[in-house]
């Protein structure tokens, strides 16, 4: 299993400033997504899925109709991780 590094408060920071909507929320990279209609939400997050796969780095969320609730951390590392920027940047992209 690959070592990750946890990523300090001025890095945390940093990384927000190119992730717009991301916050943290309870030692957790966070974000609510609001989509068109449940069809829309759950493609979006069929996508996420494959990404999350590829990288082998999975999301916790949550979705009820049009909304879909992210929040990334790396368990491994107890914290945030430039994994987790990672795979929020590439959700932005989505």
């Amino acid at each position: 299993m690959a070592k990750f590094t946890r990523l300090s408060a001025e890095e945390i920071d940093s990384a927000l400033q190119s992730l717009p909507g991301w916050s943290v929320v309870n030692d957790k990279l966070h974000k609510e997504f609001r989509f068109k209609n449940f069809v829309t939400a759950f493609g979006f997050m069929s996508s996420v899925a494959l990404l999350a796969e590829r990288m082998n780095h999975h999301p916790e969320w949550f979705n009820v109709y049009n909304k879909v609730v992210i929040d990334l951390k790396t368990h491994e590392a107890g914290g945030l991780t430039n994994l987790d920027v990672e795979l929020a940047a590439r959700i932005e992209v989505l």
